[in-house]
């Protein structure tokens, strides 16, 4: 017995920020010093490495918890269940609802009692919580969905990805160039055939690496106020990922039963083109084997890196076909698999 993903959705932004917005912004290095490179040739860079030409952002109105019901509404009515149905919905973030203009975080209540609250859901015994856990928390999330199945204690879960990191970024950053905005959404159901999460692991390195990812103050050190914005020391993350998540990734296949040649995508968190790329290699060299081609989508190119909601969104894009080289047959063998804030890591191995 497992759990089946039986609906997806996901909610893209309509607002399109292409490199060309940050044209005019003073960026700064995190001694206050302004970068020597004029703002398109740090745009050009930031394309080469990460892969980012365009990012969305949320509309004026909304929060994060508004995307995560958009992207719930989907999956529920692509799985076609009742909502009353649900046992368990888990939303996964960082920042909690960050209004337009403001600075303040809100995440109480839960995101995922307001998800439920909008949902119209009159089921009490309808759990719903929060999962904070960095850049994989969506696939936490759905670990844990699949622990309450198999454990008996709920036989249907939605699990929600979403953020709006446009709010919490810092403009004198060039790495605020890297984030976006978005969410992703999956209902999970009790399944004894064949098809479900066959294994999954989850790591937490917090002894030398607990603060790549941080909360920092601004890097225009002539601001008098204490606003605090996301940071992250980029090389330590890269050199972080490659070391730790191929390794990460080989163990929870390995535990899965299945030999590498019967794997057919390999769906990985939007953090970095170049760093997934690597890290994709490295697990096919664990193995002695080339990477194959068309094993790993990426959509990083023109959606950025909205955190939680790059995997759920991305799983939605290809059952739905919108994109090209990418498909999900029925008997696939998905690697899903992410790191981030914690420093965490954890993947899943799952039989469509």
């Amino acid at each position: 017995m497992t759990s089946k993903i039986i609906g997806v959705g996901n909610y893209i932004p309509s607002e399109t920020i292409t490199n060309l917005f940050f044209e005019n912004h003073h960026f700064l290095d995190e001694k206050g010093i302004t970068l020597k490179q004029d703002n398109a040739t740090i745009a050009g860079k930031l394309k080469e490495i990460t892969g980012i030409e365009e990012r969305r952002y949320a509309n004026k109105d909304q929060v994060t918890s508004d995307l995560g019901f958009i992207a719930a509404q989907e999956a529920i009515e692509n799985s076609g269940i009742d909502p009353e149905t649900l046992d368990y919905i888990i939303f996964a973030h960082n920042f909690g609802d960050v209004r337009s203009g403001t600075i303040q975080s809100d995440a109480v209540p839960s995101l995922a009692s307001r998800v439920k609250h909008l949902l119209k859901i009159e089921n009490n015994y309808c759990v719903a919580y929060d999962v904070l856990f960095g850049c994989p928390g969506w696939i936490e999330g759905v670990i844990q969905a699949n622990a309450f199945i198999k454990s008996g204690i709920a036989k249907r879960c939605l699990v929600i990805g979403a953020e709006t990191l446009s709010r919490v970024v810092d403009i004198h950053d060039r790495d605020s160039m890297i984030y976006a905005d978005g969410a992703g959404a999956a209902i999970l159901e009790i399944n004894e055939g064949d098809a479900g999460i066959k294994s999954h692991l989850s790591a937490s390195h917090t002894l030398n690496e607990k603060d790549y990812l941080f909360f920092g103050k601004s890097y225009n050190q002539e601001s008098s106020d204490d606003v605090k914005y996301i940071k992250m020391i980029g090389r330590k993350i890269y050199e972080f990922a490659l070391s730790n998540v191929p390794t990460a990734m080989k163990k929870c296949f390995d535990d899965s039963g299945y030999s590498i040649d019967q794997l057919n995508k390999i769906i990985i968190h939007q953090a970095n083109e170049k760093m997934d790329e690597a890290i994709v290699k490295r697990f096919y060299q664990l193995y002695d084997t080339p990477m194959p081609e068309h094993i790993m989508p990426m959509v990083i190119e023109k959606l950025g890196n909205s955190s939680v909601a790059t995997i759920p969104t991305m799983l939605t894009m290809i059952m739905k076909d919108e994109l090209c080289s990418h498909e999900i047959n029925e008997g696939d063998v998905v690697l899903f698999a992410s790191v981030g804030a914690g420093m965490n890591i954890n993947a899943i191995v799952y039989k469509f």
